[in-house]
């Protein structure tokens, strides 16, 4: 009744008629069948048109609504739990479950999350943004599910390149051990690891998923147990191994899940029959669903396109150009790959890698050059880590591009495998710091607490685009120890560049500009809203120091007991969390008593908490990370509540 007076006032005039008459799963479930091509179509032409206006993840989504809508269709969401894996492809997921009010709003301050969120929606039940975490998870809930002896259906979905990490592999043979009846669906959109997919292949998969066919093989099964055991075994190896054969289904198999596949996943009609199949397969254990799809399908523009529209600004609908950045400053990732190559044409031994990020960490350039000396390990920074650390006891002089955030995965190989032993393994850690629209799930907030704690690191941060290029010279040096040089996402400040980078001297950071009474130590690219603010400082009567750190290990001891010994208040600043640079210049300064005569030492990190996506700059402000946040801490310090009159400078 409800939908259908939602039909009777929809604007005639709507492009999205039969869109408009869902709001959440349980209306899609009210549709015919033969409606839901329909619907497909409306819902890629505005899943289209929003993220033109908002950017994100496009390829992705585009290559999942048939999928999505299936999903919701024969499964009883949200109490049937679906878990999203890295969630790039969720946006048609959210326009189904009661989001597309918003959708306008997406990676937007205070608007939808640009993955799945907890608390955003019933309907997202595990939160994501990293990769290859969805399997775990829906495991960990289907052993809930059991524990508590209900009978729901549990679905991870997945990609092929998630696929590539290490953990997904793990859940799949814990899963496969534990038995526990959970939906895997591979969604495999790049790599081709079956025969090609089309009406003989949808049929065999609506064979294998059915009723019929499982509880023949389950007879079969039985009736081979009577034989003797080489026999039995026979029969068994034989029914798997034709299947694989047709299907593919062989590697899953051994890990215990029963395969079906693959399917043709922009055919609603190949869709509907195996996931309803699969769902009413109440017994037995994991079953894995490949559907094969192709990302940006739908969308000329994408579908041409090298990366399929991964990740785009906000574009043209109809030439699906995007607008080029305004100004012509280079940013830090593009300045990275430069000054790598350029390193790399001087020494055979430089060799780049990197965990599925080509684009993202500028070592696509790097491969255009050198592309025997070029690694693209897939999603898996743990091996990507400890490959660098092999190749490093060898001669060889590895640079690790990886986020800052995926870093975070391999901190264990960080450890034992370089740290412990010494390796000069090197580290460029890109989008440093607030990331922007992408949110707290991949800000690179932690990576100087975690590496300056370790022994026998050099730990760099870039305050501009020249001074990264430097700090890539001065890690080629570096042989003897791993280094680190970290930098922001995003454009360089506009600064005049070398030729080549200059190694810097270790341990050595500089003074930028001479005052009194107040001391800036900045480490990184705060160092900008340093001068800023003693700009503010100077026009108010106080004329700061600011000095470049440079280094958050090993310290520039003698550049800190300098401010400490002339200045009356120190203010360090950094983009990274409580542990981070702070607590290591504390240390220094606590243990050489040079807060012993009354030294006043403010701190400025990030807030102990996750701070929610937005533009870097107003996420920054969120985090009081700005100039008039150094001036207001510098002022309180000194004792002066109100606010001295400006004083014009000569």
């Amino acid at each position: 009744m409800v939908v259908a007076l939602r039909r009777l006032i929809i604007n005639v005039d709507s492009l999205t008629p039969l869109l408009d008459t869902v709001n959440v799963p349980g209306d899609l479930r009210q549709l015919h069948a033969s409606k839901l091509r329909q619907l497909a179509n409306e819902l890629r032409q505005e899943l289209i048109d929003v993220v033109s206006r908002t950017g994100g993840h496009l390829g992705a989504g585009l290559g999942v609504v048939e999928l999505t809508i299936a999903l919701h269709y024969i499964f009883n969401t949200p109490d049937d739990l679906l878990v999203w894996d890295v969630g790039h492809q969720a946006y048609p997921h959210k326009m189904l479950t009661g989001r597309r009010d918003r959708i306008h709003t997406l990676r937007q301050r205070n608007g939808l999350y640009g993955f799945t969120k907890r608390v955003e929606s019933e309907y997202d039940p595990f939160g994501a943004a990293h990769s290859s975490t969805s399997i775990s998870a829906a495991l960990g809930m289907a052993t809930a599910r059991d524990l508590d002896n209900k009978n729901h259906n549990v679905i991870a979905v997945i990609g092929d390149g998630a696929m590539s990490a290490g953990m997904a592999y793990e859940a799949m043979n814990n899963a496969g051990h534990l038995g526990n009846r959970l939906i895997v669906i591979l969604n495999d959109n790049d790599m081709s690891i079956a025969p090609p997919v089309g009406a003989m292949s949808a049929y065999l998969s609506r064979l294998i998923s059915s009723k019929s066919y499982r509880s023949l093989r389950h007879v079969a099964t039985q009736v081979a147990m009577k034989f003797p055991r080489p026999l039995a075994q026979g029969f068994k190896r034989a029914e798997e191994y034709a299947r694989g054969m047709i299907t593919g289904g062989t590697l899953f198999e051994e890990l215990g899940f029963y395969y079906v596949g693959p399917i043709d996943g922009h055919n609603i009609d190949h869709l509907l029959p195996v996931l309803r199949n699969v769902r009413d397969a109440k017994s037995g254990g994991p079953v894995l669903v490949h559907v094969v799809t192709r990302k940006g399908n739908g969308y000329p523009p994408a579908e041409k396109s090298e990366d399929k529209f991964h990740g785009v600004n906000k574009f043209d609908v109809v030439t699906g150009v995007q607008p080029a950045k305004k100004g012509n400053t280079p940013s830090y990732t593009s300045v990275f790959a430069k000054s790598l190559i350029h390193e790399a044409e001087k020494d055979e031994k430089i060799v780049a890698i990197t965990a599925a990020m080509p684009s993202g960490t500028g070592i696509d350039k790097f491969y255009e050059a050198f592309p025997e000396r070029t690694f693209d390990v897939g999603i898996a920074e743990q091996h990507a880590v400890t490959f660098a650390a092999g190749l490093a006891t060898q001669g060889y002089k590895p640079f690790t591009a990886i986020y800052s955030t995926f870093l975070q995965r391999a901190y264990d190989q960080i450890v034992h495998d370089v740290a412990i032993q010494c390796l000069p393994v090197r580290f460029a850690i890109d989008r440093a710091g607030l990331v922007g629209s992408d949110g707290p799930t991949h800000a690179g907030s932690y990576d100087i607490t975690y590496l300056a704690t370790l022994p026998n690191f050099v730990v760099m941060a870039a305050s501009d685009e020249a001074e990264l290029m430097h700090m890539v010279a001065t890690a080629a040096k570096i042989d003897d120890r791993p280094s680190a040089v970290r930098y922001p996402r995003g454009e360089g400040i506009g600064v005049e560049l070398p030729e080549s980078g200059v190694a810097l001297p270790v341990g050595k950071g500089c003074v930028i500009r001479e005052g009194s009474q107040i001391a800036i130590l900045s480490y990184g690219a705060r160092l900008q809203e340093c001068l800023k603010a003693a700009d503010d400082l100077a026009a108010r009567g106080w004329p700061a120091t600011v000095a470049n750190a440079r280094f958050a290990k090993p310290l520039d001891t003698d550049l800190i007991a300098r401010l400490a010994s002339d200045h009356e208040v120190l203010i360090t600043i950094e983009e990274g969390a409580v542990g981070g640079f702070f607590a290591h210049v504390m240390q220094f300064l606590a243990v050489g008593g040079l807060l012993d005569k009354g030294l006043k030492v403010r701190p400025m990190v990030l807030p102990d908490r996750f701070i929610d996506h937005g533009t870097p700059s107003v996420m920054y402000q969120d985090a009081g990370l700005v100039s008039s946040n150094i001036v207001s801490n510098a002022l309180l310090a000194l004792g002066n509540t109100e606010q001295p009159k400006l004083v014009t400078p000569a």
